[in-house]
């Protein structure tokens, strides 16, 4: 055992008693954004992008890392906006893709002359 580790252990021992040898839950940084930005950002994210300034037509990681630094001079890691995002209440979803010629009666056709699965043995 490290000579430091043993001091820090005394020292917090002698400051709260047994609990205080209790590991404890790291703070972490605090958060880049003010809460104003952070509800500023929301907002840009529930209203979506405009294609014809933003360039994009949906968020990506990568496109909300760099409108907060345009916006808000921050710079974040793609990671620590999808973090940042899930504080902010919000999830990944994605579209389901369709076929452009899809035809609504011929699929309910289908499913209705679909033969039944036979029970297992």
């Amino acid at each position: 055992m490290d000579r430091q580790t043993l001091r820090d252990w005394v020292h917090r021992f002698n400051a709260d008693g047994v609990d205080g040898l209790i590991d404890r839950k790291a703070p972490g940084a605090t958060c880049k954004l003010t809460a104003e930005q952070r509800a500023e950002l929301a907002g840009l994210i529930e209203t979506g992008p405009d294609p014809k300034t933003d360039g994009v037509v949906r968020w990506r990681r990568v496109d909300l890392r760099e409108v907060i630094w345009q916006r808000f001079g921050v710079t974040y890691h793609e990671r620590s906006v999808s973090r940042l995002l899930h504080e902010l209440g919000f999830s990944h979803m994605s579209a389901r893709p369709q076929h452009p010629g899809q035809d609504e009666r011929v699929m309910t056709a289908f499913k209705k002359t679909l033969p039944t699965p036979s029970p297992r043995q």
